[in-house]
């Protein structure tokens, strides 16, 4: 591995900012210097940073990146290529592929995937079914990141609507339950009614509507109340609802919470109001809803009752996305502009950077007790990203998704990623990919 010393950088980590350099060896943050050495030793490489910003690399807690069975879609050395470009360095990927993640066999054969393919540091969680208790009950919690239940999906046999098996689940788990929570009767009844008024040609601004604040908070709020009966660890993902803060608390440290909660990138940047120009290419499950709903999420994010903020990157064909209401499938792919996503949103004055760092890396770092990555540390892993202050336009022509597209095509950004370092390797270089060195499995102190 080689040695490299950042100089002149400014480092955003743990709610501070300083000008600095880190000096990076053998994988591991060596040292953190408050300027730059005297002495350099030959065989560093130096990277004058002045008037970038090093940060933490991002550590996505929700992807889908379709690996193994969707190749048409993306796997994992296309969607973790992107990631690293964004200057996300590790990801928790879902189990809902081919065959689903649900046994604990499964479960190896995709992290043997992750060790061939993946460019970032990979996890998979373990998939909850109606009837593979037994298996879940095996999951390892110092190598697994945590087992995911669909509490409302209809994604083939994993949706978890058994109360007895959710009971045994939550009382039993031996690590961490991510939920997926909206109610399907109550979706099931929205979607007929509006399908009575107009048929297969339901208007896209009613995807919020139809998978409504109701039927997420009737979800979420059971998830909870199970968590609270059996003191289980919960964390729950794509928060998109208003109502649903008032079930979250802020008077605790996020490392110290029963109960953890995330939003996406996609619910603090668009409301339904962009459905009349987007239109399908922003349908997500859970859905985009109101301004107002929006408002409220950022209002929870800043105020620490959200706790990550992640991606659910979910990546479609075009022909999958494009089509009406009823035929478009739910979800659009995040990873390599979520990172500048939020640091515009900063530019904007929403949200401070080292608030944002404290959400993409420190937090899911904490909250799913991840080793030695999240923070800018000596000793710790040397996921790094640098980025620069550039005008750029993303579009779906320079997007790295397989699926070939991005719904920020046409959006303006202030920064942009010029260098990332996964474990010391230097994976992406001003738009260059050096794939000599893949990724680690993440490992978690439980």
């Amino acid at each position: 591995m080689s040695s490299f010393l950042i100089k002149n950088a400014l480092i955003i980590n743990e709610g501070k900012k300083i000008t600095g350099s880190v000096l990076v060896k053998d994988q591991i943050i060596e040292e953190i210097f408050t300027s730059v050495p005297e002495k350099q030793e030959s065989e560093w490489t130096i990277i004058d940073a002045e008037g970038q910003l090093l940060l933490p690399g991002v550590i996505d807690d929700q992807v889908h990146f379709r690996d193994p069975g969707m190749p048409q879609k993306g796997n994992l050395y296309t969607e973790s290529r992107a990631a690293v470009a964004g200057g996300t360095t590790s990801f928790m990927d879902m189990p809902n592929v081919k065959p689903q993640t649900i046994t604990q066999d499964l479960l190896k054969e995709r992290y043997k995937l992750g060790a061939e393919k993946s460019l970032a540091n990979y996890s998979f969680y373990m998939g909850a079914t109606n009837d593979n208790l037994e298996e879940i009950l095996k999951t390892d919690p110092k190598t697994v990141c945590g087992i995911k239940i669909f509490m409302g999906s209809s994604t083939g046999n994993m949706l978890v609507d058994n109360i007895d098996t959710l009971s045994q689940i939550f009382e039993k788990a031996p690590i961490l339950i991510a939920t997926h929570c909206e109610d399907t009767p109550t979706i099931e009844k929205n979607q007929a009614e509006y399908f009575k008024k107009y048929g297969a040609d339901i208007p896209m601004e009613f995807h919020g509507k139809i998978r409504s604040a109701e039927a997420c908070y009737k979800s979420s709020s059971k998830a909870i109340e199970l968590a609270k009966k059996y003191n289980t660890r919960l964390h729950i993902l794509h928060l998109s609802s208003g109502m649903e803060m008032d079930l979250f608390d802020n008077t605790i440290p996020a490392k110290d919470k029963r109960i953890t909660a995330e939003v996406c990138v996609h619910h603090l940047w668009f409301d339904d109001r962009d459905y009349s120009t987007k239109k399908s290419r922003i349908r997500w499950n859970p859905a985009i809803k109101t301004k107002e709903d929006k408002d409220k999420l950022w209002e929870a994010l800043l105020d620490d009752r959200l706790d990550i903020i992640a991606t659910d990157h979910a990546p479609h064909t075009i022909g999958e996305k494009d089509g009406n209401y009823l035929n478009s499938a739910g979800g659009g792919p995040l990873v390599q502009h979520a990172l500048v996503a939020m640091l515009e949103q900063s530019h904007r004055g929403k949200i401070s950077i080292e608030k944002v760092v404290e959400k993409m890396s420190h937090t899911p770092a904490e909250i799913f007790q991840v080793a030695q990555r999240g923070f800018i540390r000596k000793g710790y892993y040397a996921d790094l990203v640098l980025l620069k202050e550039e005008n750029w336009t993303a579009t779906n022509e320079n997007a790295l998704y397989k699926c070939g597209w991005t719904p920020f095509d046409g959006e303006e950004f202030h920064y942009k990623v010029d260098r990332t370092f996964v474990n010391g390797h230097l994976v992406y270089d001003q738009g260059t990919f050096n794939e000599s060195t893949k990724g680690m499995r993440l490992s978690f102190n439980r």
